[in-house]
């Protein structure tokens, strides 16, 4: 067994390398577009704040697997050139999306629990709107928006696993591609998947701990 283990290792380390790009790809573009998506809802007009609410609950009230299919099947029929996504791409795509909607709305909640009387007092001595967010509302919201954003990235981590019905070689179709092969190591083979999956989050789960530590427990006062 622990041959085979060793035979398979190089082809599970090269899914859990491509789950990784996948994952921090769409955890860059997640956090850029949920904060700004974020902002916008929070501090836009009041029309901004419906249609972009609309766009929030739409990802967040569907499955994960149906945006896949979405992204992957359904939107390349639009013949829109740049809409022609392969299976990485797609899945980048995809987690960016699924990411966005709930980073955005973590984003919304912190920007709206710093108190309004702060707001007023910098409007007051002169500066501007751009000047309020930069200097007042983001340095305190940035505390509040850490220790979920956490929670959020592991679970990004782990449902990269669904990926592989589009054909993205991330850890899970590695390891299916080997238990075909391998039939008889089915157990060790994803105890090992398990592990890896582990060793990837964990680290992200001791920032969150930190991030919580450190920044959590923020009272404000008006």
């Amino acid at each position: 067994m622990l041959d085979a283990l060793q035979q398979h290792m190089p082809f599970l380390l090269a899914g859990l390398w491509m789950t990784v790009q996948v994952t921090l790809l769409g955890i860059c573009f997640g956090t850029l577009f949920g904060t700004l998506v974020g902002i916008a809802r929070a501090l836009g007009p009041r029309p901004a704040f419906w249609i972009l609410g609309a766009y929030i609950h739409l990802w967040r009230g569907t499955p994960f697997l149906c945006q896949i299919y979405i992204v992957y099947f359904v939107l390349p029929q639009t013949g829109i050139a740049w809409l022609q996504f392969d299976s990485f791409q797609a899945s980048v795509v995809a987690l960016t999306i699924y990411s966005s909607s709930y980073i955005a709305e973590i984003v919304r909640a912190a920007i709206n629990a710093v108190p309004r009387g702060q707001v007023e007092g910098a409007r007051s001595v002169g500066m501007t709107s751009g000047q309020t967010l930069r200097y007042v509302i983001a340095p305190q919201a940035l505390r509040m928006v850490l220790p979920p954003l956490g929670g959020v990235y592991v679970i990004m981590v782990k449902v990269t696993a669904v990926l592989s019905v589009i054909g993205t070689t991330e850890l899970v179709r590695q390891a299916n591609l080997v238990i075909q092969r391998d039939p008889a190591n089915i157990m060790p083979i994803f105890l090992v998947v398990a592990g890896l999956y582990f060793v990837f989050c964990y680290p992200m789960l001791l920032l969150t701990q930190w991030a919580e530590r450190r920044y959590g427990g923020l009272h404000l006062e008006a």
